[in-house]
């Protein structure tokens, strides 16, 4: 058995496809480092190809299209510290490729449709995310994708979204109760907008978990309603609402945070960061220097990117508890 200073973090990151996964993978690298991290999309552990999948009349997110016998055992190992022949699912060819050898790393990445679907893997997850992305907001996303890159029809995508419908609600969706973290993306409610220029973007934190204390506005537990712009904040019409306060989810206590809106100027985030408190920052300002970083990743600029960077700096946080310890990440903080 490895022991705490060589333990290797499972940390899983659930969602439907095009929901913003490759982004938060690669806010990930930023904190972790590239050496450090390694990413497995469970994609490939498909017992099905695409080709043995419309014969059986199943799509991808259903359970009997995957191995997860084979999965729970593979990331078991990885946590152990052995080495793994993993499958590759082609996602050009659709087909099962010859495995390639994966060997554990301080931190694994388990991304894809089920990370926490199954009760084995999810017992070995360190730390969950799951992307919720709202039907409003998807429909907006895979237009501007599908439409433009694609050139599918209106038609077409809403159609593919519904035949996905009844999986996702059964198989996907579920995942958000284990969650200790999900990033809720939602229609502003601040204008009428029907292109999606603004979004309203909730992290939902878990309470109670080892290793993860919720960041909060302001005053810890209450119940607060700020809108930021003025003096501080560059703001154009509509503007930025943020939101905090305690609440349940799936009969869990959770906190939540919540912005939205647009920002103007990514360079004035440091006023909005200085309001918030346990956000696993280890210097006066690394939130806004990580999302100025990469201002031009989809996101950047609304609650998607800020969010994306504070939990990717809670999960840093935790996986320091984890390896190094309670005492020494304690330090860290008020250092």
């Amino acid at each position: 058995m490895t022991s705490q200073t060589d333990r290797v973090v499972i940390i899983g990151v659930a969602g439907d496809s095009g929901c913003g996964k490759s982004t938060f993978l690669r806010r990930l690298i930023d904190l972790f480092g590239e050496e450090f991290m390694t990413v497995i999309c469970l994609d490939d552990y498909h017992s099905l190809d695409r080709k043995g999948r419309k014969v059986a009349g199943v799509t991808a997110l259903n359970p009997k299209a995957n191995n997860f016998d084979l999965m729970a055992e593979q990331i078991r190992d990885l946590k152990n510290g052995k080495g793994i022949d993993k499958p590759i699912y082609n996602h050009e060819t659709g087909e099962l490729d010859p495995p390639e050898r994966v060997e554990p790393n301080k931190v694994i990445v388990i991304e894809g449709l089920h990370p926490l679907y199954d009760e084995r893997v999810r017992e070995l997850v360190d730390f969950g995310v799951y992307l919720d992305i709202s039907d409003e907001v998807k429909i907006q996303w895979k237009i501007q994708r599908d439409m433009a890159e694609r050139g599918h029809t209106y038609e077409d995508i809403l159609a593919s979204i519904n035949a996905r419908k009844p999986d996702f609600s059964a198989y996907i969706e579920p995942q958000r109760e284990f969650a200790d973290v999900v990033i809720q993306v939602l229609p502003t409610q601040l204008v009428e907008d029907k292109e999606g220029k603004y979004l309203r973007v909730r992290l939902i934190q878990k309470e109670g978990v080892e290793g993860f204390e919720p960041a909060y506005l302001f005053d810890e537990g209450s119940t607060i309603d700020w809108r930021p712009c003025g003096r501080k904040l560059t703001c154009n019409y509509p503007g930025i609402k943020m939101y905090y306060g305690p609440d349940n989810y799936f009969g869990n206590e959770v906190s939540v945070l919540e912005v939205d809106g647009k920002f103007d100027n990514l360079e004035e985030m440091i006023y909005i960061e200085s309001h918030l408190s346990k956000t696993g920052t280890k210097y006066y300002g690394e939130m806004t220097e990580l999302l100025l970083k990469h201002k031009d990743y989809p996101g950047s600029e609304n609650g998607t990117g800020l969010f994306q960077v504070l939990v990717g700096l809670k999960m840093r946080q935790t996986y320091e508890y984890l390896t190094v310890g309670k005492e020494a990440v304690a330090v860290a903080a008020e250092a």
